[in-house]
């Protein structure tokens, strides 16, 4: 008979152990793995010179900006009274600004104002204004307030106007009133006031009333400046009874 092999050989191993091939590893793995937790095996890397001058900069600069930031945060404190002063101002400004408004190449509510050659101030209105030119301006319902020598004030008013701005002439017609504040009221279809002088010129009739009675002529001129009053006949004067007594 042959002698059968015996598998049962007693090589070193268990045969119930199970054997896995990711859990061998080699004796340069085993080293290698090894020297990554050996923390003798650690160094340290060294900044460079670059990374020290980069770090030094930073350092400088960290020394300038804080206090900078300190003070401008110190200056805006002490400066926000002044800031919400400009605020008010600021809406105050704009709820004025809010009544002129512009429509269609027009402005509503405009106000235009100057100096006469004594320095004197005026004040030209109306309910709308249309650039015609840089030079000239028309003027719905135009109105304008003067100063005299005297300290009295004239107010002309007028349905239509023309302002000359740079030549400071006011060309009004249709229903032209100018009133003075001691009483005195002269009515004309047309006139031409010179805002720099101080002057009222019409060709057209006038119808005046104050208290030194009524006139009627057929043109005049009024230098409001020197109160002179010239007009131009055939016309016609009323004198009140004080006056003529006197």
């Amino acid at each position: 008979m042959t002698d059968q092999p015996d598998d049962n050989r007693d090589d070193g191993t268990d045969p119930n152990q199970i054997q896995r091939e990711d859990y061998a590893r080699s004796a340069a793995d085993i080293e290698r793995q090894r020297s990554i937790f050996d923390q003798s095996t650690r160094t340290r890397l060294l900044p460079n010179a670059a990374d020290l001058a980069r770090r030094q900069a930073i350092m400088r600069s960290a020394k300038w900006m804080l206090p900078l930031l300190a003070l401008i945060l110190l200056g805006s404190i002490a400066a926000w009274p002044a800031v919400q002063r400009a605020v008010i101002m600021h809406t105050g400004t704009m709820a004025q600004m809010s009544h002129v408004r512009v429509k269609s190449g027009s402005m509503l509510n405009p106000t235009y104002r100057g100096l006469d050659d004594h320095g004197r101030p005026y004040m030209v209105t109306a309910d709308e204004a249309r650039q015609i030119s840089a030079e000239r301006i028309d003027l719905s319902n135009p109105a304008a307030d003067t100063l005299m020598d005297n300290g009295n004030w004239m107010y002309v008013t007028a349905r239509d106007g023309v302002y000359i701005q740079h030549a400071q002439l006011l060309d009004l017609t249709h229903d032209v009133t100018v009133y003075r504040n001691d009483g005195a009221l002269m009515l004309s279809p047309s006139a031409d006031v010179d805002m720099r002088h101080n002057i009222i010129v019409t060709d057209s009739w006038i119808h005046g009333e104050g208290p030194i009675g009524e006139i009627d002529v057929q043109g005049g001129m009024l230098d409001t400046r020197g109160g002179i009053m010239l007009f131009r006949g055939p016309g016609r004067m009323i004198l009140n009874a004080a006056e003529r007594s006197n």
